[in-house]
């Protein structure tokens, strides 16, 4: 479970949010919505353990994230806007290397496999710096299936990917959630119908000021 109380943030001196509150339970998504510069960015930031806020906590099964140091970095993905990938390496070296620094073996075959399933097998070898941005962001989300991690946090997840890769990510989504996971996300465009039951909340200018 993963629980925000009274959570307060500025940035620049400017109020982005003030006294959020929510909890989010095994199986749930949340979809954060709102106007650029409402702070969606910041608060998944902040969920992700990377920034700090001004009043208010986050709890992960009932313990602060302090508390919990690198296990709760264990926890997690978050993909942000930048895609986090070596751009001198391959899909597939990239994809052992964050498993390897999370702990975890993955296969050469059981990597292959994963990117067969992101559509990059026949990129799998060339190095990402020349692949077009949407497929650096099909290895982006490649970690989503080959490490497993309780929470998702990600930000935009949907931009730079065709229509068939956003409705593949959607039932990617649903699969988590409907195994135990939780997905936190934002978007601008509409959200796949394999998306369903998700919790929508907003954050105006106006809760802001």
């Amino acid at each position: 479970m993963l629980s925000v109380s009274r959570l307060s943030a500025e940035r620049a001196d400017r109020p982005l949010f003030t006294n959020l509150s929510f909890a989010l339970n095994a199986g749930q998504c949340l979809h954060l919505r709102g106007a650029n510069g409402a702070g969606k960015t910041s608060l998944l930031k902040m969920l992700a353990g990377l920034s700090t806020a001004q009043d208010g906590e986050i709890t992960w099964q009932g313990k602060a994230l302090a508390a919990w140091g690198d296990d709760y970095y264990a926890a997690l993905h978050y993909l942000g806007h930048k895609d986090g990938l070596k751009d001198l390496l391959s899909p597939l070296t990239n994809l052992r290397l964050t498993a390897s620094l999370s702990g975890q073996v993955l296969s050469e075959a059981a990597a292959l496999k994963t990117l067969t399933q992101v559509g990059l097998i026949r990129q799998c070898d060339l190095a990402v710096r020349s692949l077009s941005q949407g497929q650096k962001k099909r290895a982006a989300l490649a970690r989503l299936l080959a490490i497993s991690r309780p929470l998702w946090l990600l930000d935009e997840p949907f931009v730079g990917l065709d229509q068939a890769a956003q409705n593949q990510l959607g039932e990617w989504i649903a699969q988590h959630a409907s195994s135990g996971g939780l997905v936190i996300l934002t978007s601008h465009q509409a959200l796949p119908k394999a998306i369903q039951n998700i919790t929508e909340l907003e954050l105006t200018m106006s809760s802001a000021a």
